[in-house]
């Protein structure tokens, strides 16, 4: 506070933070009171932060308080970021009981503040406390005050003391020095612990060996599955078992994964740390925007939802073929950028992607009992919905067979998710092992054409049989590296360093949708 011409000017400054892609950026609320009766809110505020007056005025009431009435100039630096969300109301509120001298201005200094109010003064619940709390840490801050429903997400960052509280007053109180709660303690041992307790397990499913074996060894290497098989033969009931076979995630994986689903505002609130991976399963009815993020205020879409999890696609063909054609190049890149006119932002995509699909419109082509209806052109037009480059990023392709009576009524014991999922794991540290000094690279999927040079290398006898593969099974050219990196996965399974024939062979199985009768 000083003083100019005996007219009183108070300047209070505080931090607060505004979300962008997954990650924070520190915004400055400053309060400016002097003589004169006028409020201003200035920093391009968006709506939701013009509306905030309305709300801290109701809430300062009911706590016995008051908006300074003189004039009052607020000002959200950077000016340049547009503020949007509710989330500016506590240190709004703050800001301006400081600048009424309702709480000491000293007790702002290494804080951040975020929060939404009610208008009985109570604190609600905001998206992208996660990162928040990141940012306030690599800021040096010592406190993070926010909504005690967010306290448990935000607890996980270590360094940093987090205080959740329920009403306004409790922050007058804490900061005023008459009350001195413990900080929100989160421990992170209930990480390594963790079960996965899967939807449906292996052990349900009756028969088709060669299919789920396919899928562990798409698990093990994080390759893309496409399975094309009629009705009733099992395709979404092994697609929603394949999460109870996958790795667990490290740390860092469920940090990540939890920012992107704090920002789009999936996570529960009684959660501090997602512990599973994601299971993405959108309709088939979902918009471009919708699967890939965007909107006037960029948000996560699918396919970042499904970061370091699973986007699975019931019915691929039903898809509209815009919505298909977005994935190509997340599939590549493992991240999608989204521009606007004042910036840009990147999320991660780094999801394995599993379809299931049927042959043609009546399901039953190639079917070995019922006949199809369908003419040349309709199986042709309906398998064409998907364009040649996506199936191409399509590592493993997978016929399915429907079961037999037999099969069916068989009570001979399957093989449980446990079993399966034991191995996967092995497998995936083999190639961590392999891959340190690679950075980013974390499965077999993910090799470039000269990291499969590297790490593939395989038996003279298997690359013989892989040309002959080539030439008398009309293989595509592209389908070369995807063999030898599904190969790779395989060898694994069985802690090969080389790859045999035996390797080689399998994994030209997986390849069945480039052979010439489906014309890919």
């Amino acid at each position: 506070m000083y003083i100019c011409r005996k007219i009183i000017i108070m300047y209070v400054k505080l931090i607060s933070a505004a979300i962008q892609g997954i990650g924070a950026i520190p915004v400055y609320v400053e309060v400016h009171v002097s003589r004169g009766i006028r409020f201003s809110l200035v920093g391009l505020p968006d709506n939701a932060v013009r509306e905030s007056h309305e709300r801290i005025s109701s809430a300062l009431q009911y706590c016995g308080m008051d908006i300074p009435r003189k004039q009052v100039v607020i000002n959200m630096a950077p000016g340049d970021l547009r503020k949007e969300g509710s989330g500016y109301d506590l240190p709004l509120s703050v800001g301006l009981m400081a600048a009424g001298e309702y709480v000491p201005a000293e007790s702002l200094k290494d804080c951040l503040f975020i929060g939404e109010l009610s208008l009985d003064a109570c604190l609600q619940e905001v998206r992208g406390v996660l990162p928040i709390a990141l940012t306030a840490r690599e800021m040096g801050l010592k406190r993070l005050i926010l909504p005690h429903k967010n306290a448990a997400e935000a607890s996980v960052v270590e360094g940093l003391e987090v205080y959740g509280m329920k009403h306004l007053s409790e922050v007058v109180a804490f900061l005023k020095g008459e009350s001195r709660p413990e900080p929100y303690c989160s421990r992170l041992d209930f990480f390594d612990g963790a079960q996965v307790v899967p939807e449906v397990d292996f052990a349900e499913i009756k028969g088709q060996e060669r299919a789920k074996r396919a899928i562990e060894v798409a698990c093990a290497g994080g390759h893309n599955l496409v399975m094309i098989g009629p009705p009733g033969s099992g395709k979404t009931m092994m697609a929603k078992a394949i999460p109870g076979i996958l790795p667990p995630m490290s740390l860092d994986e469920a940090l990540e994964t939890t920012k992107i689903h704090s920002v789009a505002g999936k996570i529960d609130t009684r959660c501090s740390l997602l512990t599973s991976r994601p299971f993405r399963s959108p309709h088939h009815s979902i918009s471009s925007v919708a699967m890939i993020g965007g909107g006037s205020n960029p948000q996560p879409g699918e396919i970042s939802l499904a970061h370091n999890g699973v986007l699975f696609l019931d019915e691929l063909p039903e898809f509209q073929r815009s919505v298909l054609e977005v994935l190509r190049q997340p599939l590549e890149d493992r991240s999608i950028s989204i521009a606007r006119s004042r910036y840009a932002v990147r999320y991660p995509a780094g999801f394995m992607l599993v379809a299931s699909m049927n042959p043609c419109p009546c399901g039953y082509f190639n079917h070995p009992t019922k006949e199809c209806v369908c003419t040349a052109s309709q199986v042709h037009k309906y398998i064409h919905r998907i364009s040649g480059p996506l199936m191409d990023r399509i590592d493993i392709q997978m016929e399915i067979v429907p079961l037999e009576y037999e099969q069916l009524s068989s009570v001979r014991e399957q093989e449980s998710s446990q079993s399966i999922r034991e191995r996967v794991i092995k497998a995936r540290r083999l190639q961590n092992d392999r891959f340190k000094p690679d950075k980013g690279l974390f499965c077999n999927a993910q090799m470039s054409l000269k990291q499969v040079q590297r790490y593939a290398q395989a038996e003279p006898d298997a690359y013989v049989l892989l040309r002959n593969a080539m030439e008398k099974l009309d293989l595509s050219a592209r389908a070369y590296s995807r063999i030898l990196k599904v190969a790779r996965t395989i060898a694994d399974l069985d802690a090969s360093e080389r790859l045999r024939t035996r390797d080689i062979a399998e994994a030209i199985q997986y390849r069945s949708l480039d052979r010439g009768a489906w014309g890919f």
